[in-house]
């Protein structure tokens, strides 16, 4: 590891699935900055998915509770008793065909474990490649998980300036 990054902290526990982008503080000061952000939601993440099938409506809104699944570690569970509140919006980009799949901008206003991966799954499109949260067909359409974090909207922990970062997707 380069000296520069030696002391990097993530703030957050990011999803290792996932391709893309990551935040990452360089000292702790910064980290615990940027986890701030993260705790009152004031950063904005994007992610673009594909999806089994083909989603019904253009866009939409998935408010669905999180829970533990205690018999299913480390899986999460859709719970209206004992969740917490997460809430994904989603914008259909392409349906494709042979075989039917949906390109989504996955736009999460919650940071729950897995939760655009159980979200997609609730409305009976899981993510291609998903070992979790799969259909009988979904993993196997895919040989890795097609969940990219694209872009990232957020306060520059010193400087204070607003930013946007960008990583296209590679799928």
């Amino acid at each position: 590891m380069s000296p520069a990054f030696a002391g990097a902290i993530l703030p957050h526990r990011p999803d290792f699935g996932p391709s893309g982008l990551r935040l990452v503080g360089l000292t702790a000061a910064s980290a615990q900055h940027l986890n701030k952000q993260f705790q009152s939601r004031t950063i904005q993440k994007r992610y673009v998915a594909l999806l089994e099938g083909w989603v019904g409506n253009d866009q939409g809104k998935i408010a669905a509770p999180i829970a533990k699944d205690e018999n299913q570690f480390p899986r999460v569970k859709i719970c209206h008793i004992t969740g917490k509140e997460a809430i994904s919006e989603y914008t259909v980009m392409q349906r494709l065909e042979q075989p039917r799949r949906t390109l989504v901008q996955f736009t999460p206003h919650t940071g729950r474990t897995h939760q655009l991966r159980i979200h997609s799954q609730s409305i009976g499109h899981p993510i291609l490649g998903c070992d979790l949260y799969s259909s009988d067909f979904s993993e196997g359409m895919a040989d890795r998980l097609l969940l990219h974090a694209s872009d990232l909207y957020f306060e520059h922990p010193t400087i204070g300036d607003q930013l946007h970062r960008h990583c296209p997707c590679p799928f």
